[in-house]
């Protein structure tokens, strides 16, 4: 699967979260402030994971041309990479 460019500037834009949150931890930045940005962190890493799995679900349903299958196995893996994620 390719991986496009908005899926990686999400990622980017975690990356950079991240480093603020080490940052605020270093300047003893107060505890509620930290797990604040921690959970926007949490959460944008849970809707980057939808729009992959989603994705990923719909190249694999438009290559099954039809073949139900195909599909249902499809539709079963992502359901199953959804799960893990939790």
């Amino acid at each position: 699967m390719a991986y496009g460019s908005k899926t990686a500037n999400r990622v980017k834009r975690i990356e950079g979260q991240l480093r603020g949150i080490l940052r605020m931890m270093e300047e003893d930045q107060n505890c509620k402030d930290v797990i604040t940005q921690l959970s926007a962190v949490r959460s944008a890493v849970d809707r980057t994971i939808g729009v992959i799995v989603s994705e990923n679900l719909l190249d694999c349903v438009s290559s099954a041309e039809g073949d139900t299958e195909k599909v249902n196995s499809a539709i079963q893996e992502a359901m199953d990479l959804v799960v893990k994620s939790r």
